[in-house]
């Protein structure tokens, strides 16, 4: 053969990206193809090529017959002999012996070379579409190794096509993806040639290619668009702990800081908003609230329910579930419409969320009253508003840290109005209990943001409360 093949075969290899041996042993089997389509071909064969020269030989393979009943009978597949389209039995096929089967029998087999002279037209056709196919596959299997590790990444496309089914979305040339329906957002329009920024979901194989299946509905494309956009994120000083999503209306991500000095919340939002704002705009102004992570639960709770105020969260551990009392007018706010902010600070935190106003809270507390036995650890300091203080006793002591509160352990009642001029602390206090409850004090100075597309002075606004 000429080493002209020889080196069409490297060039080809190098502009596909291809091992060179995968295209040799490609060129071997389309040889072999080739040998079969001439008359009075040997039954078994196989084609041996110098990868220097180019030079081939076919070498027939002279199999016992004993040993050919063996392997045909190791081969034949009885299902076969039943039509799957009309359920009629049919006359089986002559099987094919696998030839790696050859290998184990090499000392049984006898082996003559049969090298033709010349192939036909037609053998040389065949060795044509075998090479073709081989190479086809070869991309193939390419492209897949190429995006089977790449699930979860953000990728950027250009629309092609869109029905009611589905969205192509072409990623380089030769390479597609599909966004379904199930993985669109509501309401959003994917017009041809708009590029769009989706997460991979899903790679298969397939016979036309990898199947990749990209996604606009996933929370993950919110962590990808923010460390896209956040350096802090990309550099692992920030981390994006937990988001909630309810895709085209609301998010809500919990975000948390690795590094002294470096405020999360303010990372996240960038100059005048910048950051945010370009995250919002990609998903097309959906609104986003950025929470500072607390491992507490109360505090994480208290936040998850931006923008409404609350004033204390009672815990319990054993059910994982949180009480949350707001003013009254903030009832509406920490609910949200149709639920979505209480649903969404739920799946951030992972927490169950219940919300009380004060005026309900304050009936059902006036009715059963202090159950001394079961709030241990909790204040015993009545407040001037007739109830009791919600913070956390500090150890070897009936009440919390703060002063007026202290100075009862001096004297005979638990009233703080007893104490002239005391502050009794309860105009600022959000509280904690669990289960036993006991309530711990959140600082109200930690806020959270949130930011839609068109709402840039606000976007200063959170941010400046948030640094």
């Amino acid at each position: 053969m000429s080493r002209e093949i020889l080196e069409a075969m490297h060039a080809l290899a190098r502009e596909k990206g291809i091992e060179p041996e995968k295209l040799m042993i490609a060129l071997e089997d389309a040889l072999l193809s080739a040998y079969k389509k001439q008359p009075g071909s040997a039954k078994y064969a196989r084609v041996e090529m110098d990868r220097e020269t180019a030079d081939f030989r076919v070498i027939e393979l002279i199999i016992p017959e004993r040993l050919e009943a063996h392997l045909i009978v190791e081969t034949i597949d009885e299902e076969t002999t039943v039509d799957p389209e009309t359920g009629e039995m049919r006359e089986p096929e002559e099987p094919e012996i696998d030839p790696a089967k050859f290998a184990e029998y090499r000392d049984q087999i006898d082996e003559r070379d049969v090298t033709p002279d010349d192939f036909g037209r037609i053998a040389a056709q065949t060795a044509k579409q075998v090479i073709l196919q081989r190479i086809r596959e070869a991309e193939r299997d390419m492209m897949y190794e190429e995006y089977r590790d790449r699930v979860g990444e953000l990728i950027t496309g250009i629309v092609q096509q869109s029905d009611s089914r589905y969205t192509l979305v072409q990623l380089r040339e030769r390479v597609e993806a599909l966004l379904p329906k199930s993985e669109q957002v509501e309401g959003e329009r994917y017009d041809h040639s708009q590029r769009i920024k989706a997460v991979i979901k899903e790679v298969s194989p397939s016979t036309k290619g990898p199947a990749i299946i990209v996604s606009r509905r996933d929370p993950e494309l919110i962590k990808k668009l923010f460390e896209l956009e956040v350096p802090e994120i990309a550099d692992g000083l920030v981390e994006i702990a937990n988001v909630a999503r309810e895709p085209g209306y609301r998010s809500k991500i919990a975000v948390i800081s690795h590094t002294d000095g470096v405020d999360p919340v303010g990372a996240c939002v960038g100059p005048r908003g910048s950051r945010v704002r370009m995250v919002v705009s990609e998903l097309r102004g959906e609104k986003i609230d950025i929470i500072p992570f607390n491992d507490e639960p109360a505090r994480f709770v208290a936040k998850a329910l931006s923008p409404a105020r609350v004033r204390e969260v009672l815990v319990d551990d054993e059910a994982k579930q949180a009480t949350v009392i707001v003013p009254d007018d903030q009832l509406s706010l920490a609910i949200g419409r149709e639920g979505q902010n209480a649903r969404l600070a739920a799946r951030l935190t992972g927490w169950r969320v219940d919300i009380r106003s004060e005026t309900e809270f304050a009936a059902e507390e006036a009715e059963h009253g202090y159950e001394e036995e079961e709030v241990q650890g909790r204040c015993a300091a009545i407040l001037s508003n007739g109830r009791r203080c919600p913070n956390a006793s500090l150890p070897n002591s009936r009440y919390c840290g703060i002063d007026s509160h202290q100075a009862l352990a001096n004297v005979d009642t638990d009233n703080v109005a007893d104490l002239t001029g005391a502050d009794d602390g309860s105009t600022t206090t959000v509280a904690v209990s669990v289960d036993p409850p006991v309530p711990t004090p959140v600082d109200p100075s930690a806020e959270a943001a949130t930011y839609t597309a068109d709402e840039t002075a606000g976007a200063e606004t959170a941010e400046e409360r948030a640094t």
